[in-house]
C-alpha cells in the first residue's frame, strides 16, 4: 500500500481492507508513519511519537470495527499507559510525566481495534482556541501553514486533514472539537454531556461541559467510533439513555424534514467575516434543496453573560489544574505560561457564591435553549466568526502581558475581575469563536460540518446545535450533507 491508495479510504474502509487480507495492519501503520514523518516538520501536530509500541500492537491479532486502523490521540486526558502525558504543560514535559494506565476512552478505542501511534499537540491544559503552546510550539494548518489549525485539538486536526490518519482523538470544553474541524476542513461532532467516558481518574469534566470524541474525515467514522465508545463507565454520575439504534445506522437514511433556525450575526456583538456569512447562507440554500425548512432565528438568551459564566467555571478549573501540577511536580510558577497563571489567579479569586451562580445560571441557559428547540430542530451558525487566524494573531498583546504580570505580582486578580478588564479580554479572544460555548455549557451535542472553503483557500465550517440525545439526528443530517456536497476528496497541498 502506498499513500495515494491509503488516503482514498476512511477508517472503516481501511479496516475492511485489513479484514479481507488485502493489506496487513503493519503495512497500513507504516504508511501512516511515513506520512507523519513527511508532513509533521511543517505542521508540528505530532509531538510524542509512539511508533514501536504501535508496531507491536499492529503485529498482534486485532478485532473490532477499526481493527488495524492507525490513529493519533490528543495529549490531553486521553492517556496511554506508560506514555508521556504532558497536557501541553512545561512542568509536566520537563519531568517527563507518564500516564500510569490507559484512559477508559483509549481502552475502548483499542477494543475497537484501533492502533494509536502518537500523541498530538494541544495548548496548555487545552485552554485556547489555537494550538500554540510554549512547550512544543505552534501547530500549523495544512491548508496554509501561516495559519492556525484551531484548538485545542489542533494537532489532531492538522494531521487528520493532511491524511496522516483518517481520524484522531479530540475533546471539547468550549469548541475544541468543532473549532479545529472547521479550521481544517474536517467533520467534528461534540457529543452531549455524559455520552463518552473520562475515566478512570474522574468521570465528568467541568460538570459535563467538556466531552471526548474525535475529528474525522468522514461522517461514518465519527458515527462508528461513537458506537464503539459511548456509554456508562465505572462510577458514572448518571446513566444517559442509550441511542435507539446504532449511530452508524443513522446514516443509512436521510432525516425527516427538519425545521432549522440560523444566525448570521455574532451573539456577543463582535464582527462576522463575510465568508462565514456566506457559509451559512449557502448551507441554508442546500438544506432547503434537501427538503428542510430554514429561517433566521436564534435562542433568546444573553450570550455574553453565558460566555462569562462559562469562563468563570473554566478559570476555577484552571486554578485547580495548576495547583495539581504544582503538587505533582514540585514546580513553581515557572512551569506554566503567563496566560495560564492569569486564568488560575482569576479562578482563585472566584468565591464559592460566584461559582454556584455560574452553575445555576447554566441551568437557566439550558432552559432557554430548550425553548428554542421547542420550535426548531437545530440551530445553524458559522463555527468560526472569522477565517482561521494567522499564527500568533491571537496571542496576548504585550500591554496585556505586562498588565497580567502586575496583577499577579500584586495579587490583584479579584479587583481586576470587577474592573471589566477580564470581560474586555474575553470578548477580544472569543471574537473568533463566539458560537461554540453554548453547547458546552448546556451539555447538548453539536457538530461542525465542512461545507465551505473561502476564497483564501482556507476551510470554514458550519455548526449545528441539537438538543439532548440528538447525536443520531445530527449524524443523519451530516451524512445527508456529506452526500449532497462531498468533501472527503478535497486535499491540502502540504
Amino acid at each position: 500500500m502506498n499513500f495515494e491508495e491509503y488516503r482514498r479510504h476512511d477508517g472503516l474502509g481501511l479496516a475492511e481492507l485489513v479484514a479481507k487480507g488485502e493489506v496487513t495492519a503493519e503495512e497500513v501503520l507504516e504508511v501512516a508513519i511515513q506520512r507523519a514523518e513527511a508532513v509533521n516538520p511543517k505542521l508540528n501536530g505530532l509531538i510524542i511519537p509512539l511508533y514501536e509500541e504501535a508496531r507491536r500492537r499492529a503485529g498482534e491479532p486485532l478485532e473490532g470495527p477499526f481493527a488495524g486502523v492507525p490513529m493519533l490521540v490528543k495529549d490531553l486526558f486521553q492517556e496511554i499507559g506508560g506514555a508521556p502525558a504532558y497536557s501541553g504543560n512545561k512542568a509536566l514535559k520537563e519531568q517527563d510525566f507518564r500516564a500510569p494506565r490507559d484512559s477508559e476512552l483509549v481502552r475502548r478505542w483499542k477494543a475497537a481495534g484501533a492502533v494509536p501511534f502518537g500523541r498530538t499537540n494541544t495548548p496548555e491544559f487545552g485552554s485556547k482556541g489555537v494550538t500554540e503552546p510554549e512547550s512544543f510550539g505552534a501547530s500549523r494548518n495544512p491548508w496554509n501553514t501561516d495559519h492556525t489549525p484551531g484548538g485545542s485539538s489542533g494537532g489532531s486536526a492538522a494531521l487528520t486533514a493532511a491524511g496522516v490518519v483518517p481520524f484522531a482523538g479530540a475533546n471539547d470544553g468550549g469548541g475544541s472539537i468543532r473549532i479545529p474541524a472547521a479550521c481544517c476542513g474536517l467533520f467534528g461532532l461534540k457529543p452531549g454531556r455524559g455520552r463518552t467516558p473520562w475515566g478512570p481518574e474522574f468521570v465528568e469534566a467541568l460538570h459535563g461541559i467538556s466531552v471526548n470524541h474525535v475529528v474525522s474525515r468522514s461522517v461514518r467514522d465519527s458515527a462508528a467510533l461513537l458506537d464503539a465508545t459511548h456509554g456508562d463507565e465505572h462510577g458514572s454520575l448518571f446513566h444517559i439513555a442509550p441511542p435507539e439504534r446504532s449511530y452508524l445506522s443513522e446514516l443509512e437514511r436521510d432525516p425527516a424534514p427538519l425545521k432549522i433556525g440560523f444566525s448570521l450575526t455574532s451573539p456577543i456583538g463582535t464582527p462576522v467575516d463575510p465568508e462565514a456569512v456566506k457559509a451559512v447562507e449557502d448551507t441554508a440554500r442546500l438544506l432547503e434543496s434537501l427538503g428542510h425548512h430554514v429561517e433566521e432565528a436564534a435562542p433568546s438568551l444573553d450570550m455574553m453573560a453565558m460566555s462569562m459564566d462559562w469562563l468563570g467555571i473554566w478559570f476555577t478549573k484552571c486554578a485547580s489544574e495548576v495547583a495539581r501540577v504544582k503538587q505533582l511536580t514540585g514546580c513553581g510558577d515557572e512551569g506554566f505560561e503567563l496566560d495560564t497563571l492569569a486564568m488560575a489567579a482569576f479562578g482563585h479569586a472566584t468565591s464559592a457564591d460566584d461559582y454556584l451562580g455560574f452553575y445555576q445560571r447554566g441551568q437557566l441557559y439550558s432552559q432557554q435553549l430548550a425553548d428554542f428547540h421547542d420550535r426548531y430542530d437545530f440551530w445553524l451558525t458559522p463555527t468560526l466568526a472569522m477565517q482561521p487566524a494567522a499564527i500568533g494573531a491571537s496571542a496576548t498583546p504585550a500591554w496585556q502581558q505586562n498588565a497580567l504580570k502586575v496583577i499577579l505580582k500584586l495579587r490583584a486578580s479579584k479587583l481586576v475581575m470587577k474592573s471589566g478588564l477580564v470581560e474586555q479580554m474575553a470578548r477580544e479572544n472569543m471574537k473568533y469563536v463566539p458560537f461554540t460555548q453554548l453547547a458546552n455549557f448546556t451539555g447538548v451535542p453539536a457538530m461542525s460540518v465542512p461545507l465551505h472553503w473561502c476564497e483564501s483557500g482556507l476551510p470554514m465550517g458550519v455548526q449545528f446545535v441539537g438538543t439532548h440525545g440528538d447525536e443520531g439526528r445530527l449524524l443523519a443530517l451530516a451524512g445527508q450533507l456529506e452526500k449532497a456536497k462531498p468533501w472527503f476528496d478535497r486535499w491540502p497541498a502540504v
